[in-house]
């Protein structure tokens, strides 16, 4: 009988997770059903899979030959989903968003609400991550990024500026910026461009909290930790905070909204895609950091 996608599947899962007991968790099984299918496999190929060390369970030749196929399957398959739905016709079904979570909170929202009254029978699965997901993966169909170098691979539109500037509390006076307290995204936020201007601007005994998170970071400002690096769409609203100084040009990214190419002319993707450009042009000035009619009477 020959092997099925299944059984690649389960032993990339134990090659990834490094053992049984986590690549059970991972599948939804028992321990006792993992080590069961792992043998049968091992028996019905005559060959080991892994080698059982103290360290972990480590994919044999014959084992990584299989890990190897199951990427190649799964990049088949993934590929076929996206053609499948590339060529869907009407704007209906599951789309799967990702976007940054301080966008989703400050600006995000309303505009789904009026695209779900719009398109019915279109259902979003919102993914809030500060980190990009794979869109070749199909990790998302639709990706709302600020970017300075969208991939290549990846087709869009580019959105708005965004503008980020450092602040501080509105109920705190600052005089010397260098001298006082920061706090810092970490390195995995936009790439580390924001952890090393604040780096830049203060030394590493100033830098009070480092958090991997934007909202986080507005939050930690916001309850006088320290001084930080914010985008102004979002800091500016908030009226805890004010601007510390001008937006810096070396912080700048553009915002995109981005789908792969496979997937671009779908009729879900495409009106989504084109939902959010509509929405988002009226607020560019707010993106670029530029006054904002409303937002200056709530300070």
């Amino acid at each position: 009988m020959p092997l099925d996608w299944d059984a690649f599947r389960f032993v990339k899962t134990v090659a990834t997770q490094g053992g049984l007991t986590a690549a059970a968790a991972q599948l939804g099984i028992n321990h006792s059903t993992a080590f069961r299918r792992l043998t049968a496999l091992e028996t019905k190929l005559g060959a080991r899979l892994f080698e059982r060390l103290r360290t972990g369970y480590v994919p044999t030749p014959c084992g990584q030959a299989m890990v190897e196929a199951a990427n190649r399957i799964e990049a088949d398959v993934t590929r076929f989903e996206r053609r499948a739905v590339g060529r869907s016709e009407t704007p209906s079904g599951e789309l799967r968003v990702t976007a940054p979570t301080s966008l989703a909170l400050e600006l995000l929202m309303p505009i789904l609400a009026d695209f779900a009254t719009r398109y019915p029978e279109i259902r979003i699965e919102l993914i809030l991550a500060e980190a990009a997901l794979n869109l070749s993966r199909r990790d998302a169909d639709v990706a709302i990024r600020a970017s300075r170098d969208p991939s290549e691979t990846l087709v869009g539109r580019r959105l708005a500026a965004v503008a980020w500037a450092i602040y501080g509390r509105a109920d705190r006076e600052y005089r010397d910026l260098a001298s006082e307290a920061w706090v810092s995204p970490d390195p995995t936020v936009a790439g580390g461009t924001f952890a090393r201007f604040a780096g830049a601007q203060a030394p590493a005994d100033r830098v009070r909290l480092r958090i991997n998170t934007v909202t986080g970071l507005e939050a930690a400002v916001a309850a006088g930790i320290g001084i930080g690096p914010l985008p102004c769409f979002s800091a500016d609203a908030n009226p805890a905070l004010r601007r510390l100084s001008g937006p810096h040009p070396e912080l700048g990214v553009d915002l995109w909204v981005l789908t792969h190419p496979d997937l671009r002319h779908a009729a879900r993707v495409r009106v989504f895609m084109d939902h959010i450009a509509e929405a988002i042009l009226p607020l560019r000035p707010r993106f670029e950091g530029l006054p904002v009619a409303g937002l200056q009477e709530q300070r």
